[in-house]
């Protein structure tokens, strides 16, 4: 009990800074990032990507944070701002930095030059520890727990990793651990082709979540030297995680360990990288399925976001040939469904679905209008979507593709922001 309870006071002492990640340019979710910084990219009906990662470091108590951004960032900064605002009294601030060019006329290089770029606003605070996150990715986790065992371990750098199989360790970057120090890292490798399963789950591997907590002064000086190296991509994952790997300094935290208050067994330990079209839309039907893969309703961890003075969502028309419904599906604030069928879908705030319309396993964004006897299948429309009276979309993919819709190999139809569809 005395080891805990000087663990806990130790970590109380510590001075944590929180710098989100949010300079991606998101080519791989084009079109929906043609307007927009990838992170400003809205999720789940009344969410945007950053809400996810802002609202697990606010609700793990880190709320010191700054927001790196660089591509395309209006919208995004304008969220961040109206959104995530904090009362001055106890020192606490969300704050956007966009890039600086301070070390050159550059942009940012990779994830580890941003960080390295805003050196000083971080000498400014002067934290003991820096945590780092990700921006883009759509899960629940409680950064105490991983701060607490960074400190335990005696580790410079630690490593959040997420359980993944076997066979997709050439999507990630790969951590290795040491068989004799199981939060200690042996190897960290960059998208291997192969790679040796977990000692207790032969079929899985730890893949790096991009998250990591860093002690500040080896931080500084690991990010000083690869400022200088030849052969680097000046990136977190490929090159900052394998320094501290090489030299026996890297832990790494099992995110199957985080334990959220209100989380079920079939969301613990959910996590989904949104970096491409598919993935996105997948995340999405893990929200509606009948036992949600991922709860948005746990408001013991909320996710935070700013919906407005929007009115309640409303169904009207009750005829025999013209019902006004939902089923299987998210509907937020401001939509109305005026005689028209919606099932297994995602409507964002201020969508009209006109009578006799069908939506059905679609994704729709803020202000999508679907007009009378439209229909929308399998497809993600983006902010102000405009389907004309018996206009198609997900229906025929040749007449899709030669509008200039993105469709995916999946069959996944994506029509860029403010697109009026008249067939």
């Amino acid at each position: 009990m005395n080891n805990e309870r000087s663990t806990q006071m130790a970590k109380n002492k510590q001075k944590i800074l929180s710098i989100v990640l949010a300079g991606g340019e998101g080519t791989r979710l084009m079109p929906l990032t043609r307007d927009r910084a990838k992170p400003a990219v809205p999720f789940g009906g009344v969410f945007r990507l950053i809400d996810f990662p802002l609202s697990n470091l606010v609700n793990s108590d880190y709320r010191h944070i700054i927001v790196l951004t660089q591509y395309k960032s209006h919208s995004l900064d304008r969220h961040i701002s109206q959104m995530w605002r904090f009362s001055s009294l106890l020192g606490n601030y969300v704050s956007p930095v966009p890039a600086q060019q301070r070390l050159g006329k550059h942009w940012y290089l990779g994830s580890a030059d941003a960080i390295y770029q805003t050196i000083n606003i971080i000498e400014d605070v002067q934290p003991d520890i820096v945590v780092i996150v990700g921006a883009d990715h759509v899960y629940r986790m409680d950064f105490g727990q991983m701060v607490e065992q960074h400190i335990e371990s005696g580790a410079e750098f630690t490593v959040a990793g997420i359980r993944q199989p076997l066979e997709e360790s050439n999507q990630f970057g790969v951590i290795n651990v040491d068989p004799n120090h199981p939060n200690m890292i042996r190897e960290f490798q960059e998208k291997p082709a192969t790679t040796e399963g977990l000692p207790g789950d032969p079929n899985s591997f730890l893949a790096s979540m991009g998250n990591y907590v860093a002690n500040t002064d080896a931080l500084f000086d690991a990010l000083a030297k690869d400022e200088k190296a030849a052969d680097t991509k000046h990136d977190m994952g490929g090159d900052i995680a394998p320094y501290f790997a090489s030299r026996g300094e890297a832990g790494v935290y099992d995110f199957n360990s985080n334990v959220i208050p209100g989380s079920t067994p079939t969301d613990h330990a959910y996590w989904r990288d949104v970096g491409t079209i598919k993935q996105f839309y997948d995340a999405h039907m893990d929200l509606i399925a009948y036992v949600p893969e991922f709860n948005l309703y746990n408001q013991a961890w909320p996710i935070y976001t700013n919906s407005g003075t929007l009115p309640p969502a409303k169904f009207v028309h009750a005829g025999r040939d013209r019902l006004g419904h939902a089923t299987d599906s998210i509907v937020s604030p401001g939509v109305i469904v005026s005689g028209g069928e919606v099932h297994h879908s995602v409507l964002s705030p201020n969508v009209r679905i006109h009578s006799w319309a069908q939506v059905v396993d679609s994704v729709l964004f803020d202000g999508v209008i679907v007009n009378r006897r439209a229909r929308v299948y399998k497809a993600i429309l983006d902010k102000n979507v405009v389907l004309t009276e018996n206009s198609t979309v997900g229906i025929d993919t040749e007449k899709d593709l030669a509008r200039g819709f993105t469709v995916t190999p999946e069959g996944i139809t994506v029509v860029p922001k403010g697109t009026i569809v008249d067939d």
